[in-house]
C-alpha cells in the first residue's frame, strides 16, 4: 500500500497514547515487540510529577498504514443549515453557548428544522467560553436523562468542544475525564448518538476535527481530547453564521486558522493528503482575513471555508508547539483577571516558534515553501523564513493583536503593561514549560524542545525577544 512520506500521525497518536498513561508508562512503552518499535525514536524524556512521560515516539510513515478522517457529510454554503431537515432520528439535544445564536435567530432555525425532521428537541444552553470539566459532566447528565440519538452543537469552538466531550461521557457514563484525555484512547462511539457540528466562528474548525479542548480550572490547564472517534458525523459550514462575529473574534479565530494551516504543513505527520488543504487555506487566509476583519462580508464567507480547510489539514496532520504553549498558558494566569485568548496566543507565539523550528532543515524548507506559496520573495530558505515571520507579525499589527505576553492586556489588546506581571510569569515558567512539553501537540512538532529550550522560548514570547537557539 502506498503511503505518505515523512512521519505517521498514527505513530504519533498511538505512541503518545501508550506513553502518556499514568503509572504504567514504562510498561506500556517497552512491553511492545521490537518489531513494533523498530524505527521509533525517544525524542525526549522528562519528569512530570511522579510520572515519566515519553513523547515523540514516531514511526516512519513508510512502515505503517496512515489514516485520513473527515466527517461523513460536510454541508457548506449559504442556507446549508437547512440540511437539518433531512436528518433521521427521534430525539436531538442542541448544545449552545451564550446568547448570540439565539439573538440572531439561528438557534430557532436549528430547533425548527429538527422538529420538521420529526424529532423531539431539548436545549442545553449557556456553555461558557473555554468550557470546564464541570460543564461537560453537567451536559452529559442531561443527555443521559433525555437519551438523544442526535447531538447537535452550534456556535464557536467552545460549545462544539464541550458537546464532543459530553458525547463521550453520555456513551460511556463511567469514563473519567482523565481517561478522555488519553490521546487516541476513546472507545467506539455512536452506540447511542450521532454528532452534528455547526460552526459560527471562522477559526477552530472543530466541526471537522478529531479534537476538543476542555479546561480544568482547578489546575489552570487546558486539556486537548484527541481521537478520531469524536470527529463529527456531519459538519454544517454555513457562512451566514459567521457574519455575526465581532471584529476581535474575527482577528483571533482567523489567526488560529492560520496557525492550524502552518503547523499542519510543517508537522512531522504531514502527508500528500493534508498538504494541499493546508497550503490552500494559507492562501485564502492571506487574501481574506484582513478584509474580513475590516467588514467585507464576501471575504468573511470565504474565511469560513478557509478555516474549515485548515481544520481538515490539522485534524489529520496534527499540530505543534504553538498550540502546546497556547494550551498551557491560556488559563495559567486566570487568577490575575483574564485568560490569554487561544487565537491571540497562537498569533503571538507563531513567529517565535517558526524561528525555533527553522533550525531544523526539513522544517526550514517547508516554511520556505509556504513563503513561496504566499509570494513573499527571498532567494534562500533563511530569507524566506524571515519574510514569513515579518509578514505574520504585520498581520498581527493590522488585527490589533499584541506581539508578546508582556504587552497583552486583560482585554486582549496591546498595552504598555499587560495583565501578567513579570515576576508571576517567571515564577510559573518552569511548570508552564513542563506542561507545554507534555501537551499532546508537542509530539508532532519538527523540534522537540528540552525543558531549558521551552523556558527560553516562552521568555521570548513574554518579552518579544529574538529566538537564537
Amino acid at each position: 500500500m502506498k503511503t505518505c512520506e515523512k512521519k505517521s500521525q498514527i505513530g504519533v497518536a498511538f505512541c503518545i497514547h501508550e506513553c502518556y498513561t499514568f503509572n504504567k508508562v514504562k510498561e506500556n512503552a517497552f512491553s511492545r515487540s521490537w518489531e513494533f518499535w523498530k524505527t521509533a525514536l525517544t525524542q525526549y524524556i522528562f519528569q512530570h510529577i511522579d510520572n515519566i512521560i515519553l513523547i515523540g515516539l514516531i514511526r516512519e510513515r513508510s512502515l505503517v498504514m496512515a489514516r485520513f478522517t473527515l466527517p461523513r457529510d460536510i454541508y457548506h454554503g449559504e442556507g446549508a443549515l437547512e440540511a437539518l431537515k433531512s436528518f433521521t432520528g427521534k430525539k436531538a439535544m442542541i448544545c449552545v453557548g451564550g446568547g448570540s445564536m439565539k439573538r440572531f435567530g439561528f438557534l430557532d432555525k436549528v430547533e425548527a428544522y429538527l422538529k420538521e425532521a420529526g424529532m423531539e428537541v431539548k436545549l442545553f444552553e449557556g456553555i461558557e467560553p473555554d468550557p470546564s470539566v464541570e460543564t461537560v459532566m453537567r451536559g452529559a447528565e442531561e443527555m443521559l436523562k433525555f437519551e438523544p440519538d442526535w447531538i447537535v452543537a452550534i456556535g464557536g469552538g467552545s460549545p462544539i468542544d464541550a458537546a464532543k466531550a459530553m458525547w463521550i461521557k453520555y456513551e460511556y457514563p463511567d469514563i473519567t475525564f482523565e481517561d478522555m484525555c488519553k490521546v487516541f484512547g476513546i472507545p467506539p462511539l455512536r452506540k447511542k448518538a450521532h454528532f452534528c457540528a455547526i460552526s459560527s466562528t471562522s477559526g477552530t474548525a472543530t466541526e471537522v476535527t478529531a479534537f476538543s479542548i476542555i479546561t480544568d480550572y482547578e489546575k489552570g490547564i487546558k486539556y486537548p481530547i484527541a481521537d478520531f472517534e469524536i470527529t463529527p458525523d456531519v459538519a454544517i459550514v454555513d457562512p451566514e453564521l459567521a457574519e455575526t462575529m465581532p471584529q476581535k473574534l474575527v482577528a483571533h479565530t482567523g489567526m488560529d486558522a492560520m496557525t492550524h494551516a502552518i503547523e499542519a504543513y510543517v508537522s512531522t505527520a504531514n502527508c500528500n493528503f493534508t498538504d494541499p488543504l493546508a497550503l490552500h487555506a494559507i492562501e485564502m487566509i492571506q487574501t481574506d482575513l484582513i478584509p474580513s476583519y475590516n467588514g467585507d462580508m464576501e471575504k468573511r464567507h470565504s474565511m469560513h471555508h478557509a478555516q474549515c480547510l485548515a481544520g481538515m489539514a490539522f485534524s489529520n496532520a496534527l499540530l505543534g508547539i504553538v498550540h502546546s504553549m497556547a494550551h498551557k498558558t491560556g488559563a495559567a494566569f486566570a487568577d490575575y483577571g483574564a485568560h490569554i485568548i487561544h487565537g491571540a496566543a497562537n498569533a503571538m507565539y507563531l513567529p517565535k516558534v517558526i524561528a525555533f523550528n527553522a533550525k531544523d532543515e526539513t522544517a526550514k524548507k517547508r516554511y520556505g515553501k509556504i513563503a513561496d506559496f504566499m509570494k513573499l520573495g527571498g532567494s534562500t530558505d533563511e530569507e524566506k523564513v524571515d519574510l514569513l515571520i515579518k509578514y505574520l507579525r504585520g498581520m498581527n499589527d493590522e488585527l490589533n493583536i499584541p506581539h508578546c505576553i508582556k504587552n497583552y492586556g486583560a482585554d486582549s489588546y496591546p498595552t504598555e503593561e499587560g495583565f501578567v506581571p513579570e515576576e508571576v510569569f517567571l515564577e510559573r515558567l518552569p511548570e508552564v514549560a513542563k506542561n507545554a512539553i507534555g501537551d499532546a501537540c508537542t509530539g508532532s512538532n519538527p523540534r522537540i524542545p528540552t525543558q531549558e529550550e521551552m523556558e527560553k522560548l516562552l521568555k521570548c514570547c513574554y518579552y518579544d525577544t529574538e529566538v537564537d537557539f
